[in-house]
Order: C-alpha cells, then structure tokens, then sequence
C-alpha cells in the first residue's frame, strides 16, 4: 500500500500525492498492482472551505487529488482527523456519491478515537453505506493508547488497524550511541526523546542484542504482532531501513519476547473498562 495524504508535501502541500502521481506515469502497470491510500482533512489553504470534511471540500479535494496521483481512483480514501463541526450524514452522502462515481474503493479513518469509530460506523450501518474499513493511529511500543479503545472498537466494526509512527518516530530504530548530523534524529525533539526514555531504551536495544535482530526489525515485529494490525506504515529512506522492515516479517516472537516488551515498555493494562477499574 502507498499512503499519503493531500496535505503531505517537502516543499508545498500535495506535492507527495504529484510525486506519486509522476511515478504512476512513467509506469502505468504499476497502478493495478498498487492500493493507493490518500486523506482528507488538512487545510491547503486559508479559505473557509479549504479544510475539514464537509461534502463540498471532500468533492473537491478527491478531484484535487486524482488529478495530482494520476489516476482515477484512490483505493483507500481517508478521513485524517475527526471533524465535529459536519454530521456524518452529510459525510457519508458525499463517499457514497464518490464510491457510486468509481472515484473511491473504500473509506478508512485516521486518529480517530474508538466512540468516533463507533459513531461513525453506526451512522453508516443506518444509510447502508459500507461504512470504514480501516483505522490509522499511532501505535508503538511506546504509545500503546490504542490499546484501551480504538483497537477493540476497529475489531468490533470489522476495522483493520494501519499504526504510524510504529518506531516512536525513530526512537525504536537504535539510537542510542548514534552521532547524528543530519535529519530527524538530529532534531532536538528526538534528543528530547532519547533522554526522557533512555532506561527503557537501554533494555530495549540491549533485548534486540539479545535476540540477534536490530532494533528497528524487532519495534516492528511487535507491531505486526498485535491484535488487529494489518500493516504498519514505514517511511524507509536507504534501501537498508526498507531491508529492516521487510526482515520483521519473518521474527517469530513467543510470549516469553512479548512479556520482556510488555516490562520494558509496559501498555495501558488492557482494553477498556477493565484496564481502568477491575
């Protein structure tokens, strides 16, 4: 899957989506072998209908965003964030025009929090529309919030979980004794992260040593292994970091590894309510 969304860009909003869209031109086989993941939200501007989910900014905005990927459809079409301002039933009048138009496969959420799963689905069951498929959150051994609703809510609903972030924005990569120069570990919020979380990150690499994988293979072993994840997002740059995440689908985790990970990098407690008040 190639995910993306209309507000990522190096340079300006939308230029990732016109990247995609250039690659998809110099390879037109490429596109039916590809599911293509874009959102919706984000402001692209400063107009008042330039951000949020109303019918009129989705209608414009998968337009906006066809025509920058190149191709006809996004495979997966999501919700970024959660807007409280538009009611879902103006929302899903507009997928459902656009899933009718062969515009948009399938409809996901992102950073949405497990009641707004739940309401957003409920509203969909009652218009018989097809409803979310997905949910994107951040979820890594070291922000396991997801844990207590939104994982139980996506499995109730049929959701399947797609994590971002599934290396604590490169804290689980091995950063420890690391000289950085340039890029995101040389950011003052990554050695902001190192020294909030240096005990746990010293076992952690020191397990990883352990185990014979490095530490980036096993973060995402992890992710792979929890309940309701489907794939987690990566965002390679050098062919070793792509080479990383792909080994992690051949580490076999048992309950001894997962029990180490759970002490080191200890979750919620469960999902809600139990984790909270049992």
């Amino acid at each position: 899957m190639y995910d993306t969304a209309d507000v990522y860009g190096r340079s300006r909003k939308g230029w990732t989506e016109e990247t995609i869209g250039r690659w998809f031109a110099s390879r037109p086989e490429a596109r039916e072998q590809v599911v293509l993941a874009t959102k919706v939200y984000g402001a692209v501007g400063d107009g008042p209908n330039e951000k949020g989910l109303s019918a009129y900014r989705i209608r414009a905005q998968i337009e906006a965003s066809l025509r920058r990927l190149q191709t006809d459809r996004v495979d997966l079409y999501q919700f970024h964030h959660i807007d409280r301002s538009v009611q879902w039933e103006e929302i899903w009048q507009a997928i459902d025009t656009l899933v009718t138009q062969g515009k948009v496969v399938y409809s996901g959420s992102s950073n949405f929090p497990g009641w707004g799963i739940a309401r957003a689905n409920e509203h969909a069951i009652r218009r018989g529309s097809f409803g979310l498929v997905s949910e994107q959150s951040i979820y890594s051994l070291l922000n396991r919030n997801i844990e207590l609703e939104v994982i139980p809510a996506a499995q109730q609903y049929g959701l399947g979980v797609i994590p971002w972030s599934p290396l604590g924005g490169g804290l689980l990569g091995g950063v420890l004794g690391d000289k950085p120069t340039t890029g995101r570990r040389s950011s003052e919020r990554i050695a902001a992260g190192v020294e909030k979380h240096r005990p746990q990150l010293e076992r952690y690499e020191a397990f990883a040593a352990k185990r014979g994988v490095a530490p980036a293979v096993l973060g995402l072993a992890w992710v792979l292994r929890q309940p309701g994840v489907t794939g987690p997002i990566i965002g390679p740059r050098t062919s070793s970091q792509l080479e990383d995440a792909v080994a992690a689908l051949e580490v076999e985790l048992d309950e001894t590894d997962l029990a180490t990970l759970d002490e080191i990098f200890p979750g919620p407690g469960g999902p809600a309510p139990e984790a909270y008040s049992w």
